[in-house]
């Protein structure tokens, strides 16, 4: 009888002590409601360049889930803060063939081609994995509103240009499904754990 008394005991405080379970990860974004259905946000088509020449458009990251981000490789501000979090995020999953990665320039007249190729060298990243890429300027802005970032150019920003910060999880659907301030390393730990979920869950 004791026994079934100290296990039952040990079973409640492992039940107080365990962490609750990682609760589903909304569809993050404007819904449409039509008739019965609820049409979710997702992310556009797009074609960009990336750091190698190489066209990068949705069909890159079919069937993959992919962080993304908004940077210029001048920022002298947080574009250095949030770089460290994506390399860390991406050396956490290096070995994760179902994660990619596409950093946005926001500075397409300086970021040329050469530029971002150096610049992903110096990271010593995949560029199989991570794709830094340039374009048209109206269609980078443009596409950024539909990660909810910020993306313009301000003379009086530091750079030139007032962006956001943000680290953002899209799923293999093109739905936005987490993101995170990219400059707080405690927020990006949160980040971590969806990406896990979504990785156990897709």
């Amino acid at each position: 009888m004791r026994y079934y008394i100290a296990a039952a005991v040990a079973l409640a405080v492992f039940a107080c002590n365990s962490p609750e379970p990682q609760k589903a990860l909304p569809i993050i974004g404007n819904h449409d409601i039509q008739g019965e259905d609820t049409i979710y946000h997702q992310i556009p088509d797009f074609a960009f360049i990336d750091q190698d020449s190489q066209v990068v458009t949705n069909a890159t990251f079919e069937g993959k889930i992919y962080v993304a981000d908004f940077f210029f490789t001048s920022c002298p501000t947080i574009c250095p803060k949030v770089k460290k979090q994506m390399l860390r995020i991406y050396e956490k999953y290096e070995d994760e063939p179902r994660l990619m990665f596409l950093s946005h320039s926001i500075d397409p007249k300086r970021d040329t081609v050469g530029r971002l190729k150096t610049y992903s060298e110096n990271l010593g990243v995949d560029t199989e994995r991570w794709r830094f890429i340039t374009g048209k300027k109206d269609e980078i802005y443009e596409i950024a509103d539909d990660y909810m970032s910020i993306a313009v150019e301000d003379p009086e920003a530091p750079g030139g240009f007032d962006h956001s910060g943000w680290i953002l999880l899209i799923d293999e659907n093109r739905h936005i499904r987490a993101y995170a301030n990219g400059t707080e390393p405690e927020k990006v730990d949160e980040f971590i754990k969806d990406l896990d979920w979504l990785l156990s869950n897709e």
